[in-house]
């Protein structure tokens, strides 16, 4: 499997783009970026300087990872959803700091999420289209909202669990991306 980078898309020569990733038309990498294996990288996506993500990453069209982002294995980023890096944004600071941000393996992140920087999201953790991270999110939580609530739990499937339960009971627990016997009609 090859990597493909689209004759549009600008690539620095310094990143590192793994076997198998495609970046498609318009896309920018800059500087120091590690992207891993059989990743997604949309139309119009920009990855800033220093940004590290996994393996299996589909990063949606128009979506901004900025400096201090590390996006961990099989992590899905909407459409248009942005992530901050500067908790105190002024046109001209002479002492700003990147705020590093993690979102951790299997997280979802729908369209148009905002993610304020300085937050982890945790694994297999849904964070609903339209919502606004401002605080971690625990692992398998299901959020929505502005800002980002708790509303209930996601089975690594994707499915919706009932109460407290991590599994929803469809499945066998299993990583997206492998069948699931109870699944299958």
């Amino acid at each position: 499997m090859s990597t493909f980078i689209h004759e549009t898309a600008e690539v620095n020569p310094k990143a590192v783009v793994g076997e198998g990733t495609k970046i498609w038309n318009n896309a920018q990498v800059r500087e120091d970026v590690t992207i891993g294996k059989n990743c997604i990288i949309s139309k119009n996506a920009y990855i800033d300087a220093g940004v590290t993500i996994g393996d299996h990453v589909k990063v949606q069209n128009n979506v901004n990872i900025y400096t201090g982002v590390t996006i961990e294995d099989d992590v899905f980023l909407g459409p248009s959803m942005t992530f901050t890096n500067d908790l105190f944004p002024r046109s001209r600071n002479l002492n700003w700091q990147i705020t590093k941000t993690l979102v951790k393996k299997g997280a979802s992140l729908g369209a148009n999420v905002t993610v304020v920087c300085g937050v982890t999201i945790g694994e297999y953790a849904m964070v609903g289209a339209g919502s606004v991270v401002t605080k971690d999110v625990p692992a398998h939580a299901l959020m929505v909202g502005n800002p980002a609530k708790k509303i209930g739990n996601i089975c690594a499937c994707g499915e919706r669990t009932i109460g407290e339960a991590l599994m929803c009971g469809n499945c066998d627990g299993a990583e997206p991306g492998v069948l699931f016997a109870k699944r299958i009609p």
